[in-house]
Protein backbone atom coordinates (compact mmCIF):
# COMPACT_ATOMS: atom_id res chain seq x y z
CA UNK A 1 0.00 0.00 0.00
CA UNK A 2 2.74 2.32 0.99
CA UNK A 3 4.86 1.62 -2.75
CA UNK A 4 1.29 2.32 -4.42
CA UNK A 5 1.10 5.44 -2.86
CA UNK A 6 4.15 6.96 -3.74
CA UNK A 7 3.45 5.65 -7.06
CA UNK A 8 0.36 7.35 -7.18
CA UNK A 9 1.86 10.61 -6.05
CA UNK A 10 4.48 10.22 -8.50
CA UNK A 11 1.84 9.89 -11.29
CA UNK A 12 -0.10 13.27 -10.18
CA UNK A 13 2.59 15.68 -8.78
CA UNK A 14 1.08 17.12 -6.07
CA UNK A 15 2.94 20.04 -3.94
CA UNK A 16 6.01 19.38 -2.92
CA UNK A 17 5.15 19.62 0.86
CA UNK A 18 2.73 16.87 -0.08
CA UNK A 19 5.41 14.56 -2.08
CA UNK A 20 7.40 15.43 1.00
CA UNK A 21 4.99 14.17 3.70
CA UNK A 22 3.74 11.00 1.93
CA UNK A 23 7.41 9.88 1.77
CA UNK A 24 8.05 10.73 5.29
CA UNK A 25 4.52 8.70 5.99
CA UNK A 26 5.25 5.79 4.07
CA UNK A 27 9.11 5.43 5.62
CA UNK A 28 7.76 5.57 8.61
CA UNK A 29 4.57 3.39 8.12
CA UNK A 30 6.81 0.40 6.81
CA UNK A 31 9.31 0.62 9.28
CA UNK A 32 7.06 0.33 11.84
CA UNK A 33 6.60 -3.31 10.69
CA UNK A 34 9.96 -4.12 12.16
CA UNK A 35 10.93 -5.74 8.77
CA UNK A 36 14.06 -4.21 8.80
CA UNK A 37 16.34 -3.62 11.79
CA UNK A 38 17.93 -0.91 12.70
CA UNK A 39 21.43 -1.69 10.91
CA UNK A 40 19.32 -2.70 7.79
CA UNK A 41 18.06 1.16 7.88
CA UNK A 42 21.82 2.50 8.61
CA UNK A 43 22.84 0.65 5.27
CA UNK A 44 20.28 1.67 3.30
CA UNK A 45 20.06 4.83 4.15
CA UNK A 46 24.22 5.11 3.22
CA UNK A 47 23.75 3.98 -0.07
CA UNK A 48 20.63 6.03 -0.64
CA UNK A 49 21.97 9.19 0.48
CA UNK A 50 25.00 9.63 -1.39
CA UNK A 51 22.73 9.21 -4.92
CA UNK A 52 19.76 11.76 -3.85
CA UNK A 53 22.61 14.36 -3.11
CA UNK A 54 24.16 13.40 -6.48
CA UNK A 55 20.87 14.24 -7.85
CA UNK A 56 20.32 17.41 -6.00
CA UNK A 57 23.92 18.72 -6.86
CA UNK A 58 23.49 18.05 -10.62
CA UNK A 59 20.04 19.62 -11.09
CA UNK A 60 21.91 22.48 -9.71
CA UNK A 61 24.62 22.24 -11.91
CA UNK A 62 21.50 21.84 -14.75
CA UNK A 63 20.18 25.24 -13.53
CA UNK A 64 23.18 27.35 -13.64
CA UNK A 65 23.47 26.06 -16.92
CA UNK A 66 19.77 26.92 -18.14
CA UNK A 67 20.44 30.74 -15.85
CA UNK A 68 23.88 31.50 -17.78
CA UNK A 69 22.15 31.04 -21.15
CA UNK A 70 23.73 27.50 -22.17
CA UNK A 71 19.78 25.89 -22.66
CA UNK A 72 18.75 29.34 -24.77
CA UNK A 73 21.95 29.31 -26.76
CA UNK A 74 21.47 25.87 -28.12
CA UNK A 75 17.48 26.86 -28.84
CA UNK A 76 19.01 29.19 -31.29
CA UNK A 77 21.20 27.05 -33.39
CA UNK A 78 18.63 24.43 -33.69
CA UNK A 79 16.06 27.00 -34.77
CA UNK A 80 18.75 27.95 -37.40
CA UNK A 81 20.24 24.70 -38.69
CA UNK A 82 17.62 24.89 -41.62
CA UNK A 83 15.72 22.05 -42.69
CA UNK A 84 13.20 20.15 -40.63
CA UNK A 85 15.56 16.86 -40.54
CA UNK A 86 18.65 19.09 -39.85
CA UNK A 87 16.71 20.87 -36.83
CA UNK A 88 15.93 17.34 -35.72
CA UNK A 89 19.09 15.65 -36.43
CA UNK A 90 20.91 17.96 -33.96
CA UNK A 91 18.18 18.00 -31.65
CA UNK A 92 18.78 14.15 -31.35
CA UNK A 93 22.19 14.85 -30.63
CA UNK A 94 21.96 17.65 -28.05
CA UNK A 95 19.19 15.78 -26.00
CA UNK A 96 21.48 12.64 -26.09
CA UNK A 97 24.59 14.69 -25.33
CA UNK A 98 22.70 16.57 -22.28
CA UNK A 99 20.99 13.14 -20.77
CA UNK A 100 24.85 11.81 -20.76
CA UNK A 101 26.11 14.73 -18.99
CA UNK A 102 23.46 16.63 -17.44
CA UNK A 103 21.19 13.43 -16.92
CA UNK A 104 17.75 12.39 -17.72
CA UNK A 105 15.97 15.16 -16.10
CA UNK A 106 17.82 18.24 -17.36
CA UNK A 107 16.37 16.61 -20.46
CA UNK A 108 13.21 16.01 -20.11
CA UNK A 109 12.49 19.70 -18.10
CA UNK A 110 15.03 21.94 -19.44
CA UNK A 111 15.95 20.63 -23.09
CA UNK A 112 11.69 19.94 -23.98
CA UNK A 113 11.09 23.73 -23.62
CA UNK A 114 14.01 24.87 -25.79
CA UNK A 115 12.75 22.19 -28.39
CA UNK A 116 9.32 23.35 -28.30
CA UNK A 117 10.15 27.33 -28.90
CA UNK A 118 12.75 26.59 -31.86
CA UNK A 119 9.95 24.65 -33.27
CA UNK A 120 7.56 27.33 -32.49
CA UNK A 121 10.43 29.84 -34.48
CA UNK A 122 10.64 27.97 -37.48
CA UNK A 123 7.33 26.54 -37.73
CA UNK A 124 7.36 22.84 -37.95
CA UNK A 125 5.81 20.24 -36.49
CA UNK A 126 7.51 19.79 -32.79
CA UNK A 127 5.91 16.07 -32.35
CA UNK A 128 9.15 14.42 -33.49
CA UNK A 129 11.52 17.23 -31.61
CA UNK A 130 9.47 16.61 -28.00
CA UNK A 131 9.59 12.84 -28.64
CA UNK A 132 13.18 12.58 -29.07
CA UNK A 133 13.82 14.38 -25.46
CA UNK A 134 11.91 11.86 -23.70
CA UNK A 135 12.95 8.84 -25.53
CA UNK A 136 16.37 9.66 -25.09
CA UNK A 137 15.97 10.84 -21.41
CA UNK A 138 15.61 6.97 -20.87
CA UNK A 139 18.10 5.31 -23.83
CA UNK A 140 20.58 7.82 -23.92
CA UNK A 141 21.05 6.83 -20.02
CA UNK A 142 22.88 4.18 -20.17
CA UNK A 143 26.58 5.53 -20.84
CA UNK A 144 27.30 7.30 -17.73
CA UNK A 145 26.86 5.83 -14.26
CA UNK A 146 25.80 9.28 -13.39
CA UNK A 147 23.79 9.67 -16.24
CA UNK A 148 20.44 7.88 -14.51
CA UNK A 149 19.13 7.69 -11.20
CA UNK A 150 18.82 3.90 -11.67
CA UNK A 151 22.68 3.62 -12.65
CA UNK A 152 23.76 5.64 -9.34
CA UNK A 153 21.73 3.42 -7.27
CA UNK A 154 22.82 0.01 -9.17
CA UNK A 155 26.72 1.11 -8.79
CA UNK A 156 27.53 0.21 -5.25
CA UNK A 157 26.31 -3.57 -6.34
CA UNK A 158 28.53 -3.34 -8.81
CA UNK A 159 32.07 -4.22 -9.16
CA UNK A 160 32.71 -1.70 -11.28
CA UNK A 161 34.46 1.50 -11.50
CA UNK A 162 33.70 4.52 -13.78
CA UNK A 163 36.34 3.77 -16.87
CA UNK A 164 35.10 -0.08 -16.95
CA UNK A 165 31.39 0.70 -16.77
CA UNK A 166 31.81 3.44 -19.84
CA UNK A 167 33.97 0.61 -21.82
CA UNK A 168 31.10 -2.17 -21.30
CA UNK A 169 27.76 -0.04 -21.99
CA UNK A 170 29.51 2.07 -25.01
CA UNK A 171 28.31 0.03 -27.72
CA UNK A 172 25.14 -0.57 -26.01
CA UNK A 173 24.41 2.93 -26.29
CA UNK A 174 25.33 3.57 -29.87
CA UNK A 175 23.42 1.15 -30.91
CA UNK A 176 20.51 2.33 -29.14
CA UNK A 177 20.66 5.58 -30.58
CA UNK A 178 21.18 4.15 -33.73
CA UNK A 179 17.90 2.17 -33.01
CA UNK A 180 16.06 5.27 -32.06
CA UNK A 181 17.23 7.52 -34.64
CA UNK A 182 15.67 5.08 -37.34
CA UNK A 183 12.48 4.56 -35.61
CA UNK A 184 12.11 7.91 -35.43
CA UNK A 185 13.19 8.55 -38.67
CA UNK A 186 10.24 5.58 -39.85
CA UNK A 187 7.36 6.81 -37.96
CA UNK A 188 8.08 10.79 -38.37
CA UNK A 189 9.17 10.71 -42.21
CA UNK A 190 6.07 12.78 -43.00
CA UNK A 191 6.84 15.42 -40.91
CA UNK A 192 10.63 15.98 -41.07
CA UNK A 193 10.15 15.98 -45.21
CA UNK A 194 8.30 19.24 -44.31
CA UNK A 195 10.16 22.44 -44.74
CA UNK A 196 10.47 24.78 -42.55
CA UNK A 197 10.62 28.55 -42.08
CA UNK A 198 13.05 30.25 -39.97
CA UNK A 199 11.95 34.10 -40.51
CA UNK A 200 11.06 34.33 -36.31
CA UNK A 201 13.90 32.22 -35.97
CA UNK A 202 16.07 34.75 -33.14
CA UNK A 203 19.71 35.10 -33.66
CA UNK A 204 22.37 32.40 -32.72
CA UNK A 205 23.86 33.49 -29.52
CA UNK A 206 27.01 32.70 -27.96
CA UNK A 207 27.66 29.67 -26.08
CA UNK A 208 28.54 30.54 -22.62
CA UNK A 209 32.02 29.37 -22.14
CA UNK A 210 32.10 29.07 -17.83
CA UNK A 211 29.48 26.23 -17.74
CA UNK A 212 30.95 24.49 -20.34
CA UNK A 213 34.23 23.92 -18.99
CA UNK A 214 32.97 23.00 -15.95
CA UNK A 215 30.72 20.76 -16.51
CA UNK A 216 33.83 19.04 -19.12
CA UNK A 217 35.68 19.44 -15.92
CA UNK A 218 33.38 17.87 -13.79
CA UNK A 219 33.00 14.91 -16.16
CA UNK A 220 37.02 14.65 -16.02
CA UNK A 221 36.31 14.30 -12.22
CA UNK A 222 34.11 11.61 -12.20
CA UNK A 223 36.36 9.35 -14.02
CA UNK A 224 39.40 10.35 -11.74
CA UNK A 225 37.78 10.40 -8.89
CA UNK A 226 36.32 6.82 -9.67
CA UNK A 227 40.20 5.85 -9.62
CA UNK A 228 40.72 7.75 -6.50
CA UNK A 229 37.80 6.28 -4.76
CA UNK A 230 36.13 9.40 -4.80
CA UNK A 231 32.54 9.33 -5.15
CA UNK A 232 30.71 11.43 -7.40
CA UNK A 233 28.15 13.27 -5.35
CA UNK A 234 31.42 15.38 -4.05
CA UNK A 235 32.93 16.10 -7.76
CA UNK A 236 29.32 16.89 -8.40
CA UNK A 237 28.67 19.05 -5.35
CA UNK A 238 31.37 21.10 -6.38
CA UNK A 239 30.52 21.85 -9.29
CA UNK A 240 27.02 23.03 -8.19
CA UNK A 241 29.30 25.13 -5.54
CA UNK A 242 31.25 26.63 -8.24
CA UNK A 243 28.15 27.72 -10.41
CA UNK A 244 25.58 28.29 -8.16
CA UNK A 245 28.43 31.06 -6.35
CA UNK A 246 28.98 32.38 -9.87
CA UNK A 247 25.24 32.61 -10.94
CA UNK A 248 24.71 34.34 -7.69
CA UNK A 249 27.75 37.07 -8.04
CA UNK A 250 26.22 37.72 -11.47
CA UNK A 251 22.34 37.63 -10.72
CA UNK A 252 21.75 35.33 -13.15
CA UNK A 253 19.37 33.61 -10.79
CA UNK A 254 17.99 34.42 -7.40
CA UNK A 255 18.46 32.70 -4.57
CA UNK A 256 15.37 31.10 -4.05
CA UNK A 257 15.26 29.71 -7.49
CA UNK A 258 18.57 28.29 -6.44
CA UNK A 259 17.55 27.04 -3.90
CA UNK A 260 14.31 25.34 -5.26
CA UNK A 261 16.55 23.88 -7.99
CA UNK A 262 17.66 21.30 -5.66
CA UNK A 263 14.26 19.74 -6.17
CA UNK A 264 14.64 18.38 -2.06
CA UNK A 265 11.33 17.22 -1.93
CA UNK A 266 11.94 15.10 -4.80
CA UNK A 267 14.77 13.35 -2.91
CA UNK A 268 13.20 12.92 0.36
CA UNK A 269 10.70 11.08 -1.84
CA UNK A 270 13.22 9.13 -3.29
CA UNK A 271 14.70 8.16 0.47
CA UNK A 272 10.85 7.33 1.35
CA UNK A 273 10.64 5.42 -1.44
CA UNK A 274 14.32 3.66 -1.28
CA UNK A 275 12.98 2.45 2.20
CA UNK A 276 9.58 1.21 1.00
CA UNK A 277 11.07 -1.15 -1.54
CA UNK A 278 14.04 -2.35 0.66
CA UNK A 279 11.07 -3.45 3.04
CA UNK A 280 9.39 -5.14 0.59
CA UNK A 281 12.45 -6.93 -1.05
CA UNK A 282 13.25 -8.16 2.73
CA UNK A 283 10.03 -9.98 2.72
CA UNK A 284 7.94 -12.06 0.68
CA UNK A 285 7.88 -10.25 -2.32
CA UNK A 286 11.73 -10.33 -2.38
CA UNK A 287 11.77 -13.83 -1.71
CA UNK A 288 9.41 -14.40 -4.99
CA UNK A 289 10.97 -12.36 -7.02
CA UNK A 290 15.01 -13.93 -6.29
CA UNK A 291 12.96 -17.22 -7.08
CA UNK A 292 12.60 -16.20 -10.70
CA UNK A 293 15.78 -14.63 -11.13
CA UNK A 294 18.01 -16.51 -14.13
CA UNK A 295 21.08 -17.15 -12.55
CA UNK A 296 22.87 -17.89 -15.60
CA UNK A 297 25.44 -15.76 -17.16
CA UNK A 298 24.43 -17.33 -21.06
CA UNK A 299 23.06 -14.88 -23.69
CA UNK A 300 19.34 -16.32 -23.11
CA UNK A 301 19.83 -15.75 -19.64
CA UNK A 302 20.81 -12.03 -20.16
CA UNK A 303 17.81 -11.81 -22.00
CA UNK A 304 15.61 -13.28 -19.58
CA UNK A 305 17.11 -11.01 -16.92
CA UNK A 306 16.65 -7.75 -19.28
CA UNK A 307 12.89 -9.08 -20.09
CA UNK A 308 12.51 -9.17 -16.13
CA UNK A 309 13.65 -5.66 -15.76
CA UNK A 310 11.50 -4.07 -18.58
CA UNK A 311 8.55 -5.63 -17.05
CA UNK A 312 8.83 -4.54 -13.73
CA UNK A 313 9.95 -0.98 -14.73
CA UNK A 314 6.52 -0.68 -16.44
CA UNK A 315 4.79 -2.40 -13.21
CA UNK A 316 6.37 -0.63 -10.60
CA UNK A 317 8.26 2.20 -12.37
CA UNK A 318 11.94 2.21 -12.88
CA UNK A 319 13.57 3.08 -9.69
CA UNK A 320 11.54 0.32 -7.48
CA UNK A 321 12.46 -1.92 -10.20
CA UNK A 322 16.33 -1.14 -9.92
CA UNK A 323 16.09 -1.58 -5.90
CA UNK A 324 14.19 -4.24 -6.33
CA UNK A 325 15.85 -6.30 -9.30
CA UNK A 326 20.19 -4.97 -9.28
CA UNK A 327 20.62 -6.39 -5.67
CA UNK A 328 19.40 -9.82 -6.67
CA UNK A 329 21.15 -10.18 -10.06
CA UNK A 330 24.70 -8.35 -8.85
CA UNK A 331 25.69 -11.78 -6.79
CA UNK A 332 25.27 -13.55 -10.14
CA UNK A 333 27.91 -11.69 -12.21
CA UNK A 334 28.38 -8.09 -13.06
CA UNK A 335 26.96 -8.52 -16.62
CA UNK A 336 23.57 -10.21 -15.56
CA UNK A 337 23.50 -6.63 -13.60
CA UNK A 338 24.15 -4.74 -16.58
CA UNK A 339 21.46 -6.61 -18.43
CA UNK A 340 19.18 -5.68 -15.74
CA UNK A 341 19.68 -2.07 -16.44
CA UNK A 342 19.33 -2.02 -20.14
CA UNK A 343 16.04 -3.69 -19.69
CA UNK A 344 14.86 -0.87 -16.87
CA UNK A 345 16.47 2.38 -18.71
CA UNK A 346 14.94 1.11 -22.14
CA UNK A 347 12.07 -1.08 -21.62
CA UNK A 348 10.88 1.89 -19.27
CA UNK A 349 9.86 3.75 -21.98
CA UNK A 350 7.13 1.56 -22.75
CA UNK A 351 4.31 2.93 -20.72
CA UNK A 352 3.81 6.12 -19.18
CA UNK A 353 4.29 5.25 -15.59
CA UNK A 354 7.66 3.36 -16.57
CA UNK A 355 9.66 6.30 -15.29
CA UNK A 356 9.85 9.49 -13.63
CA UNK A 357 11.22 10.91 -16.56
CA UNK A 358 8.04 10.28 -18.79
CA UNK A 359 5.84 11.87 -16.23
CA UNK A 360 8.18 14.85 -16.34
CA UNK A 361 8.35 14.95 -19.61
CA UNK A 362 4.73 15.03 -20.10
CA UNK A 363 4.11 17.74 -17.18
CA UNK A 364 6.68 19.82 -19.00
CA UNK A 365 5.31 19.49 -22.61
CA UNK A 366 1.69 20.60 -21.36
CA UNK A 367 2.76 23.40 -19.02
CA UNK A 368 4.60 24.94 -22.29
CA UNK A 369 1.49 24.76 -24.50
CA UNK A 370 2.50 21.95 -26.44
CA UNK A 371 0.01 18.79 -27.38
CA UNK A 372 0.92 15.28 -25.72
CA UNK A 373 0.41 12.56 -28.47
CA UNK A 374 0.36 9.09 -26.66
CA UNK A 375 0.42 7.66 -29.82
CA UNK A 376 3.49 8.92 -30.82
CA UNK A 377 4.71 7.63 -27.44
CA UNK A 378 3.52 4.18 -27.69
CA UNK A 379 4.03 3.68 -31.21
CA UNK A 380 7.77 4.91 -30.82
CA UNK A 381 8.48 2.95 -27.89
CA UNK A 382 7.18 -0.75 -29.80
CA UNK A 383 9.28 0.20 -33.05
CA UNK A 384 12.25 0.98 -30.59
CA UNK A 385 12.06 -0.53 -27.51
CA UNK A 386 11.52 -4.22 -27.77
CA UNK A 387 15.02 -4.24 -30.55
CA UNK A 388 17.01 -2.50 -28.43
CA UNK A 389 16.69 -4.37 -25.54
CA UNK A 390 17.37 -7.50 -27.62
CA UNK A 391 20.32 -5.91 -29.59
CA UNK A 392 21.66 -4.34 -26.59
CA UNK A 393 21.82 -7.56 -24.38
CA UNK A 394 23.60 -9.67 -27.36
CA UNK A 395 26.16 -6.89 -27.81
CA UNK A 396 26.89 -6.41 -24.57
CA UNK A 397 27.14 -10.30 -23.87
CA UNK A 398 29.36 -10.11 -27.05
CA UNK A 399 31.52 -7.17 -25.94
CA UNK A 400 31.95 -8.10 -22.47
CA UNK A 401 33.51 -11.39 -23.33
CA UNK A 402 36.02 -9.24 -25.88
CA UNK A 403 37.05 -7.47 -23.21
Amino acid sequence: MALLLLLTAAYLHPPEWVEAALAVGAAAAVLATGMLDAEAVRDELGRLLPVVLFLMAILVVAECCRAAGLFGAIGTRLATAGSHQRIFTLAFLVAAATTVVLSLDATVVLLTPVVLAAASATHISARPLQLVCVRLANSASLLLPVSNLTNLLALPHLDLGFGRYVALMAPVWVLTLLIEYAAHQLWFRGDLRAASSGRDAPGVLPLPPAPLVTVMLMLAGFAAGSVLDVQPVWVAGAAAVFLGVRARHRGEVPARRLLHSTHASFALFVLGLGLVVATLGAGPLGERLASVVPQGTGTWALLATALLGAVLANLVNNLPATLLLVPLVAPVGTVPALAALVGINLGSSMTWSGSLANLLWRRSVVHHHGHVSSRDFHVVGLLATPLAVVAGVVVLDLWAGLL
